[in-house]
Order: C-alpha cells, then sequence, then structure tokens
C-alpha cells in the first residue's frame, strides 16, 4: 500500500476531527474519573455492544448529536440548543451539557449518518439499536417515525429500511421524555431532587447507540439454556422472515481445546461442521465432560449460531454459555443453602449503585466499568448485587469472563410502602408498566451466566403483589433464584429471607423467621463512611451511616465486621452477604472507593485476608482470658482521666479502684454488670497472662461495648470501635496489637465513652481457628 494514502487521509479527516473536538468539552466545575481524559467524540465507547449475539458488520453511532430541551406539549424544534455526546445522560458532565431535564419537558436528539453501500446489496435490512434510553423515546429517520419504546433499562431496535432515501445522508431525530421521580415508571435512585441515598437523574441515551445490516430472514434473538446436569446445551434462536426453506447450524468451541465439539445431536445432519436443524426448534448439543462455570474457574464455552437458505449460509452470530447449576438444599445440619453446581459456596458481594460523577449511568469508558469489576475481585469478594440498576450487556460479559455472581435487582419505581405496611396498590398502568419492563429486562439478561438472582423489589420500594410477582419472575426464568424482596418487608415468599441490617452484621432472633426451604440471606450491611476530601461530589455535609476520621479506623471497623460476620455463616447460616457498597455515590460515602475511582479507602492486605476467611471452615473459638460472663475478674479502673501513657504496661495505677467486670448499668441489654458505671468515660485495665503454648496469631477479643472504645495491648492500639454491640462479638486484633504480645504477662487497657442510652464495656480474648 502506497504510504502516502495514509497520510493524506488523516490530513484531510483533521480538520473534521478538530471540529468535532472542538464543539465539546466536559461541564466544568465536576468531579471527574481519570478515564474522563479519554473520552472525545471521536472515541466514546467503540466496543460491541452486544456480546451475546456478535455479527461482523456494524456500525457505531455514538458521538456527537444536536440536542434540544423543549417544553413537552411543544412542537419538534426546528433550531437546537447545541451538542451533546451520546450516550453521555443529558445531565452528566461527559455529555457536555450538564443541564436537567425534568417532568414538564422534552429531550431532542438530531444526527445525520451515511449507510454503507454494501449494506444496500442483496436485499439487505438495516436495523437501528439502541442499548437503552431513559425513559419513553419516539424514533424518526428522515421524518418518517420508525417506533417508540418504553422502559429505560432495557435494548431495542427498529428496522429503518424503508425510511432510507436512496442515496445520500439520512437523519435520525429522537424524542425522549422520563418524568424521572414524578413518575410511576421504574427509575431506581434518580430523584427530582438528589439528596442522601437518591440521586441525580439520568435522562435520555445512555447506552450505545448503532446500526446493522441483516439479511431479510435473520436471527433476531438466542434463547440459551445449558442443562449442567445432563451435559446438554439448548439453544431456542427466534428468526424473522424464515421459510420451510431455512435450516439452522449450531456448534459448540471449547477453548481449552482449541477446536469445535461437532459431536451432533442426532435429529439433523452434520454439514460444514455443525449440527443442521429446521427453523422454528430448540437445538440440542451434547457436551461430552462439560466444564462448571465458577468464580474460581469461569468457564465459558463458545457459541456459533447460522442460518441457511438451502445450503447457502446467510446469516452467523456468535455467542457463549456456561454450565452452572443453581438451586436451595439444606446442608449436613438441615440448614437451607444456596448451592452452586451442588455445593454450597458462601457468596460475599457488594451493592454496586453503578454511578459515574462525569458520566452518572453511563461510565466514562468500557475500561472504568472493567476496573470496579476488577477492584470488586480482587478485594476478595466473588460476587455483587447490582442495585435497582440495570448495566450494558458489557458489564455482565465482564461478570462472565471475571467469574462474578451477579444479584440482580429490578429498578424500583412508584411509591414506597412502610418496613410493616402492606403492599402497595398500584394503578392499572403502573403495575402493567412495571410488569413489562421486569419481562422485557430478564428476556435482555437471560443468557448471562453471571447472573444467578433476580431481585423484584428493594425494602418496600415499589412493592406490591409480591408473592405473584415472585412466581411470575420465577416463571420467566425457572433456572436462577427470586428473592422477591430484598430487606424489610419479607411476605415468606422467593428462594431466600433476605435482612437488612446497619452495620450490622447480627440478625436479631426476630428478624430470623421459619423460613422452611428458604435460604438466609444479608442482603445489605456495613455502610461504613469515611470522605476524603479532593474526592467527593460535595466539600462538606457528607453522609455515612456510620463515618470514620481516617482509614485506620474504618479498617478495623471494616475487619471486625467480617470477624462477626464468619461464625454467622454457621450459625444462623447466612448463605450470602452484601457490603454496602463499591463505591462512594454522590453525597453518600460508604464507598470501598472513592466516588472517583482514585482511591481504595482501607488497607487492601487487611480486606482481603479478612474476606479471605469467609470462605473457609467455621471458625473455632477457645476461651484464653475469660470476660465477665463466665468469671468475677478484677479490673483496675477509674472515671477520672488518668496521665498520660496510662495504657502502657509501666504505668502505675495502684491509685486507681478495684472493681469486678462487667462495668455498666444493669438495664444495657446483653451485659453482666458487676460494677456500676454511669458517668460520661471509664479507663480500665487489667494483667493477664498467656501461656507459653498460645497460638497468639490466632487471638481476638471478645468484647461487648456500649459505645465507643479504645483497647490497647501492652500499650499499643488494638482497636477502636464505634457506636453499640447488644451482646459479645468476636473482634479482630491490629496486627502491630499482636505483635506486642508475648507468653507470661501482659496488659489490656480500655477507654470507654458513653453518650446516650445504656452504657457498658468488658472484653477477654479467645483463639479462633
Amino acid at each position: 500500500m502506497n504510504k502516502i494514502i495514509p497520510f493524506l487521509l488523516a490530513a484531510l479527516l483533521a480538520p473534521a476531527v478538530a471540529s468535532a473536538q472542538a464543539d465539546w468539552k466536559p461541564v466544568g466545575g465536576k468531579l471527574m474519573t481519570r478515564w474522563a481524559k479519554d473520552v472525545s467524540p471521536t472515541n466514546v465507547h467503540p466496543e460491541y455492544p452486544r456480546p451475546q449475539m456478535v455479527r461482523a458488520k456494524w456500525q457505531n453511532l455514538n458521538g456527537l448529536w444536536d440536542y434540544a430541551i423543549k417544553p413537552k406539549d411543544a412542537q419538534p424544534p426546528t433550531a437546537y440548543d447545541g451538542k451533546i455526546l451520546v450516550p453521555f445522560p443529558v445531565e452528566s458532565a461527559l455529555s457536555g451539557v450538564g443541564k436537567s431535564v425534568g417532568e414538564g419537558n422534552k429531550l431532542w436528539y438530531r444526527r445525520s449518518f451515511a449507510v454503507p453501500a454494501d449494506w444496500r446489496t442483496g436485499g439487505q435490512r438495516v436495523l437501528l439499536n439502541f442499548g437503552a434510553v431513559d425513559w419513553e423515546s419516539v424514533v424518526y429517520v428522515n421524518e418518517r417515525k420508525v417506533g417508540d419504546h418504553r422502559g429505560g433499562y432495557d435494548p431495542f431496535s427498529f428496522d429503518i429500511t424503508d425510511a432510507l432515501t436512496s442515496d445520500g445522508e439520512q437523519r435520525i431525530v429522537v424524542e425522549v421524555r422520563d418524568p424521572s421521580s414524578d413518575g410511576y415508571q421504574p427509575r431506581g435512585k434518580q430523584v427530582r431532587d438528589p439528596k442522601g441515598i437518591w440521586y441525580t437523574p439520568s435522562t435520555g441515551i445512555w447506552q450505545t447507540v448503532w446500526m446493522e445490516p441483516v439479511p431479510k430472514a435473520t436471527i433476531t434473538a438466542l434463547d440459551i439454556v445449558p442443562d449442567t446436569d445432563k451435559g446438554i446445551v439448548r439453544v431456542t434462536p427466534t428468526i424473522r422472515g424464515a421459510t420451510a426453506g431455512h435450516k439452522l447450524s449450531l456448534f459448540i468451541v471449547d477453548p481449552d481445546r482449541a477446536k469445535e465439539n461437532r459431536k451432533p445431536s442426532g435429529t439433523g445432519q452434520e454439514a460444514g461442521g455443525a449440527v443442521r436443524q429446521r427453523v422454528g426448534t430448540t437445538i440440542e448439543l451434547p457436551v461430552a465432560d462439560a466444564k462448571r462455570w465458577s468464580p474460581d474457574r469461569p468457564f465459558l464455552y463458545g457459541l456459533k449460531v447460522g442460518l441457511f437458505d438451502g445450503e447457502e449460509l446467510i446469516d452467523e452470530v456468535e455467542s457463549y454459555c456456561a454450565f452452572r447449576k443453581l438451586s436451595v438444599a439444606k446442608d449436613d445440619k438441615g440448614i437451607p443453602r444456596l448451592m452452586l453446581n451442588d455445593k454450597f459456596v458462601f457468596q460475599y458481594g457488594t451493592l454496586d449503585q453503578g454511578f459515574w460523577p462525569d458520566g452518572l449511568y453511563t461510565a466514562p469508558t468500557d475500561a472504568a466499568m472493567r476496573y470496579d469489576l476488577e477492584v470488586t475481585k480482587r478485594l476478595g469478594f466473588n460476587m455483587i448485587r447490582k442495585h435497582v440498576k440495570v448495566e450494558p450487556a458489557t458489564w455482565y460479559h465482564h461478570c462472565d469472563k471475571l467469574g462474578l455472581l451477579v444479584w440482580q435487582d429490578m429498578p424500583s419505581g412508584d411509591a414506597h410502602i412502610r418496613r410493616n405496611g402492606d403492599d402497595l396498590v398500584r394503578s392499572k398502568e403502573s403495575a402493567e408498566n412495571y410488569e413489562r419492563e421486569l419481562k422485557a429486562i430478564i428476556a435482555s439478561l437471560r443468557n448471562f451466566p453471571s447472573i444467578v438472582m433476580w431481585v423484584p423489589f428493594n425494602e418496600g420500594w415499589g412493592q406490591y403483589d409480591t408473592a405473584r410477582i415472585a412466581e411470575l419472575t420465577k416463571k420467566l426464568d425457572p433456572s436462577r433464584w427470586v428473592n422477591s424482596t430484598s430487606g424489610w418487608v419479607d411476605r415468606g415468599v422467593g428462594n431466600v429471607l433476605d435482612l437488612h441490617i446497619y452495620p450490622g452484621p447480627n440478625p436479631s432472633k426476630d428478624a430470623i423467621k421459619p423460613r422452611g426451604t428458604r435460604a438466609l440471606v444479608l442482603g445489605e450491611f456495613g455502610g461504613l463512611g469515611l470522605p476524603l476530601k479532593g474526592h467527593t461530589w460535595k466539600d462538606e455535609k457528607n453522609w455515612g451511616y456510620r463515618s470514620f476520621d481516617n482509614s485506620e479506623a474504618l479498617t478495623d471497623a471494616y475487619v471486625t465486621l467480617l470477624a462477626k460476620l464468619h461464625p454467622l455463616i454457621a450459625d444462623p447460616g447466612y448463605s450470602a452477604a452484601i457490603y454496602t457498597q463499591t463505591t462512594d455515590v454522590e453525597i453518600e460515602v460508604n464507598g470501598l472507593m472513592t466516588y472517583d475511582r482514585d482511591l481504595i479507602k482501607m488497607d487492601e492486605g487487611r480486606m482481603v485476608a479478612a474476606a479471605k476467611r469467609l470462605f473457609g471452615p467455621p471458625p473455632v473459638i477457645a476461651t484464653v482470658v475469660p470476660d465477665a460472663r463466665t468469671a468475677e475478674i478484677d479490673w483496675k479502673f477509674t472515671f477520672d482521666k488518668p496521665a498520660d501513657a496510662w495504657q502502657a504496661t509501666a504505668f502505675d495505677d495502684s491509685a486507681w479502684k478495684t472493681g469486678k467486670a462487667g462495668f455498666g448499668t444493669a438495664m444495657t441489654p446483653g451485659t453482666t454488670v458487676r460494677t456500676e458505671w454511669k458517668g460520661k468515660e471509664i479507663w480500665v485495665r487489667r494483667t493477664f497472662d498467656l501461656p507459653a503454648d498460645t497460638a497468639i496469631g490466632s487471638l481476638h477479643l471478645m468484647m461487648h461495648h456500649d459505645e465507643d472504645a479504645d483497647v490497647y495491648l501492652n500499650g499499643v492500639l488494638a482497636t477502636r470501635v464505634t457506636g453499640f454491640t447488644t451482646e459479645y462479638s468476636l473482634l479482630p486484633i491490629r496486627p502491630e496489637a499482636i505483635k506486642a504480645l508475648k507468653p507470661g504477662q501482659n496488659v489490656i487497657a480500655i477507654q470507654c465513652r458513653q453518650t446516650s442510652g445504656g452504657q457498658y464495656i468488658d472484653a477477654g480474648l479467645v483463639s479462633v481457628r
């Protein structure tokens, strides 16, 4: 090839590229991620957007479009307000607009495009595809309406062939209405007035827009159902425009063997290395020694589906599948468990909101989206609960490849009910819309093996006809678990009883209802907050369920929660737990990462070690230094602030009073009070012996505190806790305090601070193996 030609092409294109760049820039004054610098009008989500049904030819329509915000009753605009970078929501910084739309207006889009010449041959049809548009959209091509759609989270397509002109540029116009929190439609966390746990809306096009050519008879969808027990994959293609002369082919690819499994199903004939069957049937293909997909080994088989007219291959799509089995069964102790491939695998995940400071609903790049998942996996999680939002198909594809289980929430909408309230009575229009969108979302996602749980309702948000909706969800997809409502208002249906406990994770006896064949899960816990200056949505008034001042204290609290969680897997028998949350979101600072993803807030090594223990056997706990429940133990104590270094081993505490643990008020729940303490603060110390054969590395605190307390071992801070407990709980000891312990005589010293309500402090040491 002549080397001058690419140079000339680049020279000719440069002015157009420069002009496009000049028409767009992110909205200033917003928190941005590191990936924002990679976004431009010529490089915006260029990845193929439909990984479960891939065709070779396609054209991406992301980039700069014209936009206008007009009153909803106004005529279509003749002049537009400016440029918007699709597919970023109009409210986002990366859209280049950063404006709200509201219930009283409509958002209009417009752009021109050209159809490649080879798409117009052989009777091909041209499909215009939208990944997602929030919420109600009408699409026109060359002033001709080609279709409309309701639903902010499911993909849709229109055949635009008959609206195209014979040559030259074509024009698309998209009309969007999104009432946000003023409507009944599923919307998740989007509200007109963001605050607390409610966030900025994402109006309009927020996933990739693209075109593809297809033959007149074409594959429009695949329903892929692997049968793990039998080692068979069943594929039911949906075909448009087929006749009796059309046949389907299927073969499966084992990437380990790097060759195709061409074993025929026995109902057709082998041709071109593929099983052939007539259109309108389900194709079955056996797979010898099928490898099972799991978080530890996320094995994916490749699929190819072809449509033949006689001997001519006229359409072909590539996909993939995985063999993994989901069930609920009782373990050897009679506890109902969520089983993966007939084994109990504890699921530990994050609550993942899927918001971005610069793109809102839309990640700035695919690499950014993948980064969240990679960090989640790296920090010791094997699951994600996708919270009241649906992601682009590529997000689930990354989960499939990384081995991350997904609990998929249905986005909430309409009104809320109270914790003990009756189900909503929705309007006919609201109920019909919810169920239409639920069916569309499940249909669009059901082929992704990483998705293991459908969650129709969260905490009473939009909850109605719970038993019927749970049954409908199971009917739509019998292969997955159904969590009828995550948290709050349980109706005794579905595969799980889901508790929300902040910070948790200890459930109250009242919360654990008789659950029969339903597994017990902790659908939300944690919510530990830390705002980090320079990385927050707002400079002040940030919010967390419990807030900390520094990374070390936050790490202590996180590791402590996981230490408490570990024995609860055995009794009362949690099958899963979900920590709130992956990242900060707007003013909510409960994330493992900051909102801009620049920082992981805690000590990564300690996080990973704590998470890893959850997947091991239940801990065996043995008392090393008893607490007040089993022995009358003398401590030295004072209510007056002592001199500095009061926690050191050499400190002279002879002037302090002597009293028996525990210290507090008798009405405080779960306590053994032997010495009354009614003041605001108390300092306590005692000396204890560790036998020479003590496995010091296995030691944990067994402690009951009400409220905030600092614990020292031989003068070294062992843990710092906030809030209160209602029972004795297992607490990990900081590594530096473990190193300070030695066989023989040691000192434990505690300061406890009272704020309101009950008060109590006591501690002992246990060995955890």
